[in-house]
């Protein structure tokens, strides 16, 4: 089992990644609570797979352990879930010092850990994340939200998991979609701070999409501390941590505009992710085969670079990012792998420009090769 602390302070907090180590969240939860409840929060699919052996991890190191099931899927990912939860939480006389444990992938682990933020002010959380995308982005870094049917994660906190327990053995159950998805974050780790590892993805592809445990192994662990680097540097995204969002501004409107249903968030991502590099090349930061590289990354990945979605409808949504300042959109850049910077667009000419370069009947950007 490979450990990754996020160095945090008093809300630091380890990140385990092994495979077949969901066995023992009981005995590493164990030292962190004095509560003897804990709750499980998970969807139904995942309560099926994997929560009888997270219980029995649990009640061996003394937990007694309610299990909260919501529905699987972004579109739930809402204030009115979020309620839901409190309150079950309510009737399960749940104290401060009760921990709220996020059994799933990145709707419930962002669910349950905005539920484990407003809760009493706050709940003691612990992310276990069962999706690729999950363990390698959004389980760690204590950004906890829900949607608004406007923009994503719009209504949020920062909630520190107080720790993260990364199972790889749970990914052979993960859907082809899920993991290709996935892929789009793990790419974006290298485009936005290690070119190496960006080689390396574009080496050791075929073995990722066959689930290899080195492989994996490698992809996980290389997200998580790259993210934990980030977070350590800017915890609550008030600068440098917003290069995380590669990629995302274009990606969450996207989501937006189709109610959350159409696009699963790394498919989003990946085409968010190719309209930011040409972005970067219409600007002079970026040299073009820099941003074909990335491009043809995403599409050896199985993802799409092109959405069928009016550009005009696209630019008002990009105006609910939270990276809008005073009316003025910014975008993360980037200067060529390994390297990006947060960049303000002060004219939306160009951006009808990127958009228009593609309109047809397959979307409104993506070149072919």
């Amino acid at each position: 089992m490979e450990t990754v602390l996020v160095n945090l302070g008093l809300r630091g907090y380890q990140i385990y990644i092994g495979s077949g180590i969901l066995s023992e969240l009981g005995s590493l939860c164990r030292p962190l609570f004095s509560s003897s409840q804990a709750v499980l929060v998970t969807n139904p699919r995942i309560g099926t797979l994997y929560g009888e052996e997270a219980t029995a991890s649990l009640k061996k190191a003394g937990f007694r352990t309610a299990i909260l099931e919501v529905p699987e899927g972004e579109e739930h990912k809402t204030l009115e879930e979020a309620a839901r939860l409190y309150d079950s939480l309510l009737s399960a006389q749940v104290d401060r010092r009760t921990p709220l444990i996020a059994l799933g992938g990145g709707v419930i682990g962002d669910l349950a850990g905005f539920t484990a933020a407003t809760y009493m002010r706050g709940l003691p959380f612990v992310q276990v994340p069962t999706s690729l995308l999950a363990q390698v982005d959004s389980s760690v870094g204590g950004k906890v939200a829900v949607n608004h049917p406007l923009a994503k994660n719009l209504i949020g906190a920062f909630h520190q998991p107080r720790l993260v327990l990364a199972d790889l053995a749970v990914l052979k159950t993960l859907p082809g979609r899920e993991l290709r998805a996935a892929l789009a974050e793990v790419i974006k780790y290298g485009v936005i701070a290690d070119r190496a590892f960006f080689e390396y993805l574009e080496d050791k592809l075929a073995d990722i999409l066959a689930l290899d445990g080195v492989a994996l192994q490698r992809v996980v662990s290389t997200s998580c501390r790259i993210k934990a680097r980030i977070v350590e540097e800017d915890e609550r995204e008030e600068g440098f941590r917003a290069v995380l969002n590669f990629g995302h501004t274009f990606g969450h409107a996207l989501e937006a505009l189709t109610g959350f249903e159409c696009y699963r968030h790394g498919e989003a991502v990946a085409i968010g992710m190719v309209l930011a590099a040409r972005l970067s090349e219409l600007m002079g930061l970026c040299p073009s085969e820099e941003a074909a590289r990335i491009e043809r990354l995403l599409r050896r990945a199985g993802l799409t670079t092109r959405a069928p979605l009016p550009p005009e409808m696209l630019i008002s949504s990009l105006f609910y990012d939270k990276k809008v300042r005073e009316g003025v959109l910014h975008f993360v850049l980037t200067k060529g792998i390994g390297h990006v910077k947060v960049t303000p667009i002060f004219e939306t000419e160009i951006l009808r420009g990127l958009l228009a370069e593609g309109q047809g009947v397959n979307g409104f950007y993506g070149r072919e090769g």
